[in-house]
């Protein structure tokens, strides 16, 4: 774990991050978590904006990072807040995280070490998984988000 990481437990301040719901062929793409925060869930690829970056910058960058895949951010598709405590009452972790509706350009996935698996699926499909709170409202919202861009 480096110094970056352990500042984001037990923080001062809450951490900025993006996600992208990323459209190919009328799936989307869904992570599962391979360690925390979030682990064994399913939810969007994404992570921390970096000073100095755009939160467009930021999804291509760790979109690119953590699956290999190049994407083009269409536009946020709402908000979430993730606040964990722990048995005390302490803020463990305070994450805000945007995400984006994005299209697939190119690429084929490669997952780093933070994801355990990815799969292409029919935004219906998340009902039958254990996932992020909000997720498919999230996706549902970068669809429409997608749709009204193509027009």
């Amino acid at each position: 774990m480096n110094n970056d990481e352990r500042s984001r437990t037990y923080p001062t301040r809450p951490y900025l991050a993006v996600s992208a719901a990323i459209f190919r062929d009328g799936k989307v793409l869904i992570v599962r978590r391979a360690r925390p925060p979030a682990h064994g869930l399913y939810t969007l690829p994404g992570g921390g904006v970096e000073l100095g970056e755009t939160l467009e910058e930021a999804v291509i960058r760790e979109i690119k990072e953590e699956t290999n895949l190049d994407v083009e951010p269409v536009a946020l598709a709402g908000y979430r807040q993730a606040i964990t405590r722990d048995a005390a009452g302490g803020v463990e972790r305070h994450f805000v995280i945007l995400p984006f509706a994005a299209r697939w350009l190119s690429g084929e996935l490669s997952l780093n070490e933070e994801l355990g698996e990815a799969h292409w699926l029919d935004p219906s499909a998340l009902a039958k998984l254990e996932t992020t709170e909000g997720l498919a409202l999230i996706v549902k919202a970068a669809a429409d988000r997608i749709a009204t861009a193509a027009r």
